[in-house]
């Protein structure tokens, strides 16, 4: 019989961006996921190397190219050529540029980068979040409250879109970031003090 994780126990990566340091919404941002009963259990600011980044954003085909397609359908929505703005319209070609973009951007500042743990943390943060696109964010998000930013205006001048935060997308890359951004002993366990009330 496969045994249950502590669904309490659940635990998700975020990245806080360049862009919500400089805009001072560390607090604020923090604070929501707190309110909802999330609990940080690791915190850090740091000014990333390219080499660490490398192996936070997937380099390989499969992803890269999805990227790339979405790039494209960006381009096609707005009528524009992608041959003539980027130089190809290869989508795996243009996947390695927002990647390469993505990295540009996640060491051009101080990021903060938390551990949380609480009840479905991975699904309940990505609701938080928002879409990744911050034009299609739901008002209520961290990015539909608090960026306008779009993947056309960023593609015309050659970026990554600005929409705050990372999150981890499944307990499968949670893991794996938690791993790759945290030490074992930067990880704290304690008992807040609403636990009792709020489970």
């Amino acid at each position: 019989m496969k045994k249950i994780r502590d669904p309490k126990r659940e635990k998700t990566v975020i990245l806080l961006k360049p862009d919500a340091v400089q805009r001072a919404l560390i607090g604020e941002i923090l604070s929501r996921f707190e309110k909802a009963g999330l609990k940080i259990i690791a915190l850090k600011m740091v000014w990333v190397k390219k080499d660490l980044v490398a192996k936070h954003y997937p380099n390989n085909r499969d992803y890269l190219s999805a990227v790339g397609q979405k790039t494209l359908k960006s381009y096609e929505e707005y009528g524009l050529d992608p041959n003539e703005e980027l130089g190809t319209k290869d989508s795996y070609e243009i996947g390695k540029m927002v990647r390469q973009w993505n990295m540009e951007f996640l060491t051009s500042g101080p990021i903060v980068v938390v551990l949380l743990q609480g009840v479905h943390a991975v699904d309940a943060v990505r609701m938080m979040v928002g879409n990744t696109l911050p034009r299609f964010a739901t008002p209520g998000t961290i990015r539909g409250d608090y960026s306008l930013d779009s993947p056309i205006l960023a593609n015309l001048n050659k970026r990554t879109v600005k929409n705050m935060i990372h999150a981890s997308s499944s307990i499968e890359e949670a893991s794996f970031e938690e791993q790759l951004w945290f030490h074992q002993g930067e990880i704290y366990d304690y008992k807040r003090a609403d636990e009792a009330v709020m489970f």
